[in-house]
C-alpha cells in the first residue's frame, strides 16, 4: 500500500535508507549472536546470501535448489529462531521505509510552489485559483467540507500491539539519528536502539489470545493519542496559514474539514464478540479518554494563562478574579475531571452524583469557554497566546468532540427483519402471506409505515424471544440512551429492499419510546455484492418514493459502497466497474430528489478490497458524486502505516483534503460512451472468467485449502471477529479478508488479477487495443485499475506458488489445475506490459526498490512456511503426535504468517 511520493528520489538521498536498514540489521544480527548463537547467526547469513543470489539478474536454479534443501532439511528446533531472524528483519526494513518517507514528507514542505506534488494541497489551490474560484468560495468550501475517516478493526492485522509501541521507539530513535547531535547523544541513541531491538526479540510477536472488541477500540483511542491528537491541530494551523497566504482569509477557529469515527466495538456483523454491553462499554472509554486528554490540556493552558487583564465580559464572569482567565477555566476543568469519574463509575457499576458533580454535556458546553477566553485575549491585541496551545484545544474538541471517536454501529439485514417476524408471531399479526418472511415486500413497507405512524409502543413489556433476537433490542435499547454526537451511522450490511432500512428505523423508534429519548441515528445501506451494487440504485429509488421515509430524512442520506464482498464475489474489472457505475446512479438520482448524498467508501488495504493511495482513489470518483462529502473506512494496519508516524500523518491528512476539495470544485470528466461499452465488456468478460474458476470449477476449493494457508491462517489470534461469518461452509462464508490474506501469503494474488487480465487480454485480441491504450492514457479512472494490477502483479511470484503447490499439493490429479492459474499469472504480466509499454514498476522505482530489498528475506520465509505447513498437516493425520513438536510447528508457522505479512506490506 504504497503513497505517492511528493517529492523525487534526488531531493531525499537513497543512501539514508539503505544506511537505516543496515544499521538495524546489523543490531538484529548483533541480538542474534547474543541471544541465540553464533551458529544461528551465521546460518541465517548463508541462508540469506542464497536468497540474495537467487533473486539477482543472472541467478542460477542452483541457488534456489541450495536454498530449499538447506531449508527443508533443519528441525523446526532449529527453524524457530531462523523464521523469528527474518521475519524482524522485514518489519525493521518497514520501519526505515517509513522514516525515510517522512524524509520524503519533510523536504516537499520546504520546496517552492511550482515544484510541490500535483496532489498537495499548495498545488491544488493554484490551479483552482487560476481556473478562477474565488477566495471566498474557496474558502467557504473547505469549511463546509465533511470528510470522516472511520477506523476499523482488521482481522488480519498481524502486529501485536506491543511490538508496535517498540516499533514506535524505533522510528523515534532514527529521527533522533538524523539530527546533527552531540557524539555523547548519539551514543546514548544507539544504546536506545539496541535495547530496543533486544527487547523486541525477547517479546513474543504472537498473541496466545485473541483482542476482544474493547482491546481494539483501546488500540484506536491509542493511535488518536499518541499521534493524531497533536497532528490534527497542526494539520489545521498549517492549512489555515496557507488559506491566509492565499487568499488574506482564514479559516473560522471550529472549522473541522476532517473529523473521525469508528467501528471499533460497533461492529457487529458476524462478530458474536460485539454485544450490546461491549458497545457501552466502548462508549464509555471513549468518553473517558476525551475527558483524560482534554483535562491533561485545559491545566497546561490554565498554567499559561495567568494574564491579569480582560475583557469586560471575562472579567465581570470571574467577579475582578485577579486571574481571569484561569479562573474561568477552573469549573471547565472539573467537569472534565467529573466527567472521567462518573466514566469510571458507569464502568465499575457505581453510583455517581451528577447533581453535585456536574459532568460536560456537550461538546458545544466544552467550546463555549475557550471561544470567550480566545475573544478577550484577541480583544486586547494579545493574539500570539491567543493562537497558540488555545486554539489546538478549540481545534481538538472541533473534530474529536468530548466523545473522542464517534461510534458507527453496523448489523446485517437479517438480524432485524428476525426481530420484526418474531414480534409478529408473537402478536399474531397475519395478511394473506403468513409469517412476515413470506410477506412480499409491499406488505413489509406497509406494516413497518404503519408502526412508525403509531404512536403506541409495538414492542410489549412481556415480549419473550430468542437470544439472537433478544440482543439486537438490547443493542437498540442501549443506543437509545446514549448522546447523538457519540454516533455515527448505523449501517445496515446486506442491505437489498427498503423494508430492510423501515425496519430499523421501527426499532429505533421503538428503543427511543422505552428511553424517553429522541434517539433517531442515520441509517445507512451498504451494498456490497455484484447484484447488490447493480440493484442499489432501484433500492434506493423505492426508498425515496415511500413518503414517510422522505420527509423523515429531510435532505440528507448516506450510503456505503463495499469493495471487498464484491471484489471477491466477481472480479476486480467487475467489481470496479459495478461500483463505479452504482455511485454515479446514486449521486444523480438523490441529485434529481434534492437530497445530498453522502457516499461511505468501504475500502480496505489491499488492491482487491479498494485499496491503493487515497488521492487516486478520491480523484476517480464519478464527477458529481463527492460534492465535499466522503466517509472512508481506514482498518488497522493502513491506520499504522498512514498515521503512525506525524509527518505522514500530516501528508495524509492534506491529501485526503486535497484530494476532496478538487473531486468537489474540478471533478474529473465523464467517460465516453466507447469507453462505458468497453468497461461493461470487460465487466463482464472478468465475471464469467472469475466465477467460473471459484464458484463453478469442482477443483478449486479443494486446491485453496491445500496449497494457500487458509486453514492455518484460523489458529492466528488476529482480531476479535471470527474469519468465517458462519462456522461451516465454503468460499461464500469465507470473509473477504482472510480469502486476499490466503493467496497473499502464497504470493499468487489471485483475487485482484484474475478475470481482469483474461478480459483485457480477450478484447486485445479482438482488435480492441487502440481503444483500451487510449482509455489508459486518458482516462484517470482506468489508468488508476492498471496502475493497481501492476502493482499486485509486482507482488505476484509464479515461482514462489509454484513451490507451495509442490510441496503441500496432496492430489496429484489437481496438478494440471494448479498450472493452469500460474500459467495465468505469467500471461497476466504480458498483458499489463504490453499495455504500459514497460516492464513491471518501471515508473515507480521506489516500489520497485523496496520489493527487491525485501526478497532475499521473504523467500526463505515463503519456503520455510510451506515447509512447516507440510509437517503440521502431516501431524494431524497421524493418530498420536508429541504436542511439544506441534505446539513448536505452530508458532514457528505463525511467525512465517506474520513475517511475510510484513515483508509484503499486505495481509488483508
Amino acid at each position: 500500500m504504497p503513497i505517492e511520493q511528493t517529492v523525487s528520489e534526488s531531493q531525499v538521498n537513497p543512501a539514508l535508507l539503505r544506511q537505516d536498514i543496515r544499521l538495524l540489521g546489523e543490531y538484529l544480527g548483533n541480538t542474534l549472536k547474543e541471544q541465540v548463537s553464533d551458529s544461528t547467526f551465521e546460518q541465517v547469513e548463508r541462508i540469506r546470501q542464497l536468497a540474495k543470489a537467487e533473486t539477482t539478474d543472472d541467478k542460477d536454479p542452483k541457488d534456489w535448489n541450495a536454498l530449499i534443501d538447506l531449508l527443508t532439511k533443519l528441525p523446526t528446533e532449529e527453524l524457530v529462531p531462523i523464521t523469528r531472524a527474518f521475519a524482524q528483519f522485514l518489519q525493521y526494513a518497514n520501519i526505515a521505509e517509513q522514516h525515510h518517507r517522512a524524509r520524503h514528507v519533510e523536504a516537499a514542505s520546504d520546496l517552492p510552489d511550482a515544484e510541490v506534488h500535483a496532489n498537495s494541497l499548495r498545488k491544488t489551490i493554484d490551479e483552482l485559483k487560476n481556473a478562477g474560484l474565488s477566495n471566498d468560495k474557496l474558502i467557504e468550501t473547505i469549511n463546509n467540507m465533511n470528510i470522516e475517516l472511520v477506523l476499523t478493526a482488521h482481522p488480519t492485522e498481524t502486529t501485536r500491539r506491543s511490538i508496535i509501541r517498540k516499533h514506535s521507539d524505533i522510528q523515534t530513535i532514527l529521527t533522533l539519528l538524523d539530527q546533527p547531535l552531540p557524539q555523547k547523544e548519539r551514543a546514548a541513541q544507539l544504546r536506545r536502539l539496541n535495547r530496543r531491538i533486544q527487547a523486541a526479540w525477547q517479546t513474543d510477536e504472537i498473541r496466545r489470545e485473541r483482542p476482544t472488541p474493547v482491546d481494539e477500540a483501546k488500540w484506536g483511542f491509542a493511535t488518536i493519542e499518541t499521534t493524531l491528537w497533536d497532528t490534527v491541530p497542526d494539520f489545521l494551523r498549517d492549512v489555515n496559514n496557507l488559506l491566509e497566504a492565499k487568499t488574506g482569509q482564514s479559516l473560522p477557529l471550529t472549522s473541522s474539514p476532517i473529523k473521525f469515527s469508528s467501528w471499533m466495538g460497533g461492529d457487529r456483523d458476524g462478530n458474536p464478540n460485539v454485544t450490546s454491553v461491549v458497545t457501552e462499554e466502548v462508549l464509555l472509554l471513549a468518553r473517558w479518554q476525551a475527558a483524560y486528554l482534554f483535562y491533561k490540556d485545559i491545566n497546561e493552558l490554565r498554567a499559561d494563562l495567568t494574564m491579569h487583564t480582560a475583557n469586560a465580559f471575562l472579567t465581570e464572569a470571574t467577579n475582578n478574579h485577579p486571574e481571569p482567565y484561569r479562573e474561568y477555566l477552573r469549573p471547565l476543568r472539573e467537569k472534565l475531571k467529573n466527567t472521567r469519574d462518573w466514566c469510571q463509575a458507569q464502568l465499575d457499576g457505581e453510583h455517581f452524583d451528577t447533581a453535585k458533580y456536574p459532568i460536560m454535556q456537550s461538546t458545544e458546553e466544552f467550546l463555549q469557554p475557550l471561544l470567550h477566553v480566545h475573544d478577550s485575549l484577541a480583544e486586547l491585541n494579545m493574539h500570539a497566546i491567543a493562537n497558540g496551545s488555545l486554539v489546538n484545544i478549540i481545534r481538538r474538541a472541533a473534530t474529536f468532540g468530548i466523545h473522542l471517536l464517534r461510534l458507527d454501529i453496523r448489523q446485517e439485514s437479517t438480524r432485524h427483519s428476525d426481530v420484526i417476524a418474531a414480534l409478529v408471531e408473537q402478536l399474531e399479526i397475519r395478511t394473506s402471506q403468513g409469517p412476515y418472511d413470506t410477506w412480499t415486500e409491499i406488505e413489509k413497507q406497509h406494516f413497518l409505515i404503519q408502526e412508525l405512524n403509531s404512536p403506541r409502543p409495538l414492542i410489549p413489556h412481556h415480549f419473550t424471544a430468542s437470544p439472537e433476537v433478544d440482543e439486537v433490542i438490547r443493542t437498540f435499547n442501549a443506543l437509545a440512551k446514549q448522546p447523538a454526537e457519540a454516533l455515527g451511522a448505523y449501517i445496515i450490511s446486506m442491505a437489498r429492499q427498503p423494508s430492510d432500512v423501515l425496519a430499523v428505523r421501527l426499532l429505533q423508534k421503538e428503543a427511543a419510546s422505552r428511553a424517553g429519548t429522541n434517539y433517531k441515528q442515520r441509517i445507512v445501506p451498504l451494498f456490497e455484492t455484484l447484484d447488490d451494487l447493480n440493484n442499489a440504485e432501484s433500492t434506493m429509488e423505492q426508498l425515496y418514493d415511500v413518503d414517510w421515509y422522505r420527509q423523515d430524512i429531510g435532505q440528507e442520506q448516506e450510503v456505503m459502497i463495499g469493495y471487498s464482498d464484491s471484489a471477491k464475489d466477481a472480479g476486480f474489472f467487475a467489481a470496479a466497474w459495478a461500483q463505479y457505475q452504482a455511485q454515479e446512479k446514486l449521486s444523480e438520482l438523490s441529485k434529481g430528489r434534492g437530497i445530498d448524498l453522502t457516499l461511505f467508501h468501504g475500502r480496505g488495504g489491499t488492491v482487491s478490497r479498494g485499496g491503493g493511495p487515497a488521492q487516486a482513489a478520491i480523484l476517480t470518483l464519478p464527477p458529481g458524486s463527492v460534492n465535499g462529502r466522503i466517509r472512508i473506512t481506514e482498518q488497522g494496519e493502513v491506520i499504522q502505516f498512514k498515521f503512525g508516524i506525524p509527518a505522514l500523518a500530516l501528508h495524509n491528512l492534506e491529501l485526503y483534503l486535497s484530494s476532496t476539495l478538487k473531486a468537489t470544485i474540478a471533478p474529473s470528466g465523464k467517460p465516453k460512451a466507447e469507453w462505458r461499452k468497453m468497461m461493461d465488456t470487460l465487466s463482464k468478460d472478468c465475471s464469467e472468467v472469475y466465477r467460473g474458476l471459484v464458484r463453478h470449477n469442482p477443483n478449486f476449493v479443494t486446491y485453496f485449502r491445500q496449497v494457500t494457508p487458509e486453514q492455518e491462517l484460523g489458529r492466528l489470534a488476529l482480531g476479535s471477529r471470527p474469519a468465517k461469518r458462519r462456522a461451516s461452509g465454503g468460499i461464500e462464508s469465507l470473509r473477504a479478508i482472510p480469502w486476499v490474506f490466503a493467496w497473499t501469503q502464497s504470493r499468487l494474488m489471485l483475487p485482484a488479477w484474475y478475470g481482469s487480465s483474461q478480459a483485457l487480454d480477450k478484447q486485445i485480441k479482438e482488435g480492441n487495443g487502440d481503444t483500451i491504450k487510449t482509455m489508459l492514457q486518458d482516462w484517470t479512472y482506468f489508468h488508476t485499475l492498471i496502475n493497481m494490477q501492476e502493482m499486485v502483479l509486482a507482488k505476484a511470484d509464479p515461482q514462489l506458488f509454484s513451490y507451495y503447490q509442490h510441496r503441500l499439493l496432496e492430489d496429484e490429479s489437481l496438478k494440471d489445475f494448479g498450472e493452469s492459474l500460474i500459467a495465468a499469472l505469467k500471461e497476466a504480466y504480458g498483458v499489463i506490459q504490453g499495455l504500459q509499454d514497460h516492464e513491471i514498476l518501471a515508473t515507480t522505482p521506489f516500489l520497485a526498490s523496496s520489493i527487491r530489498t525485501r526478497e532475499p528475506y521473504i523467500r526463505p520465509l515463503h519456503v520455510i512456511q510451506a515447509e512447516l505447513m507440510r509437517r503440521l498437516r502431516e501431524l494431524e493425520r497421524t493418530e498420536s503426535y508429541d504436542e511439544t513438536a506441534y505446539k513448536q510447528i505452530e508458532r514457528a508457522l505463525m511467525v512465517a504468517i506474520t513475517g511475510i505479512a510484513a515483508g509484503i506490506r499486505n495481509t488483508g
